[in-house]
């Protein structure tokens, strides 16, 4: 185990918040000169830290605590009707894992995706730069778990291992596909595969009250939110 006093934090200067108007952040980033690992990564996913690129961070923001780390507890999940009806809907998919890099495929599926997802975002457009920062990373034990539809790339879920589960980092698909619900069936996948691991959580990232974009989280129950340094179950219905 690391002994986490011993690390070094950035904090970045404010900006505008991504998820609520009016409203502005701030991040606490890792020192990127520290010795990251698969395991102190694990360590700090504890603490509600998640991964970009490879960097460690986590909100930091005065006067807020919006951003809500949160993880499926996948022993005892409960899908609901909408989760079987979708699973079933795609059991004409594959899914393999393949190394997490840059490929022309993949690549045109994820600027395909920010196009017409998020061309409103931060993310917007999309670079081969930007692919490659955002979702690779040297150190972390990453993976790309990609979805074919008979040999055709339909989407792809950016998964970390970690020592007492999976982190859903960020999931790709066709947007021409809305009748699929591709970004419900990669996280339905990936409880599916913590199971079949024997992992406890999947780790969801934040989940935000007031942002209805973060709203879906809260359907995959039972939910373990990360509240005064201890996880706790949470139950929106």
């Amino acid at each position: 185990m690391t002994d986490l006093s011993t690390l070094r934090f950035f904090r970045t200067p404010a900006h505008s918040c991504s998820y609520l108007e009016d409203r502005q952040a701030s991040t606490l980033f890792v020192d990127p000169q520290a010795k990251l690992s698969p395991e102190l990564y694990s360590e700090l996913s504890l603490l509600g830290f998640r991964r970009s690129g490879d960097y460690l961070y986590r909100p930091h923001c005065d006067g807020c605590n919006a951003c809500i780390p949160a993880r499926v507890r996948v022993t005892d999940f409960r899908a609901r009707r909408r989760h079987r009806r979708i699973e079933k809907a795609n059991q004409d998919l594959t899914v393999h894992r393949e190394p997490a890099r840059y490929t022309r495929e993949f690549y045109t599926l994820y600027a395909a995706y920010i196009d017409q997802r998020h061309g409103d975002g931060d993310m917007y457009p999309p670079s081969e730069e930007q692919f490659t920062n955002f979702l690779t990373c040297d150190w972390a034990d990453t993976h790309f778990y990609c979805f074919r539809q008979e040999g055709k790339l339909v989407a792809v879920a950016v998964t970390d291992q970690l020592e007492d589960g999976l982190s859903a980092v960020y999931t790709f698909f066709d947007p021409t596909l809305p009748e699929r619900s591709l970004g419900v069936m990669a996280l339905l996948w990936q409880i599916r595969h913590c199971q079949r691991l024997e992992l406890p959580y999947l780790y969801l990232g934040y989940w935000i009250h007031q942002c209805q974009k973060m709203e879906y989280k809260s359907q995959y129950q039972p939910l373990e939110i990360l509240r005064s340094g201890a996880w706790k179950e949470f139950n929106k219905d």
